[in-house]
């Protein structure tokens, strides 16, 4: 599988969280702390990957982002071991 990151402007997003339920491999979970709107925004989570989880870059966070938050980044020469 691929391997990607993503980031996830905190400013721009408006905390939907429809990008969440979109990632398939759990990588996006909510902020602890608030934007400037008050809104606790969606975050790249590292707990995750630590856990052996990462960013495939299948782009489903990106596509279901109404606010267009969030850039995909495929990692070239690297895969995922899953």
């Amino acid at each position: 599988m691929k391997k990607g990151k993503i980031t996830i402007d905190s400013e721009m997003c408006k905390g939907c969280y429809l990008c969440i339920n979109a990632c398939p491999q759990n990588v996006i979970t909510i902020s602890k702390q608030t934007n400037t709107g008050g809104v606790y925004p969606a975050t790249y989570s590292t707990i995750s990957t630590k856990n052996g989880k990462s960013c495939i870059a299948c782009g489903s966070c990106f596509q279901m982002c109404p606010d267009l938050a969030i850039e995909v980044f495929e990692i070239e020469g690297e895969e995922n071991e899953y």
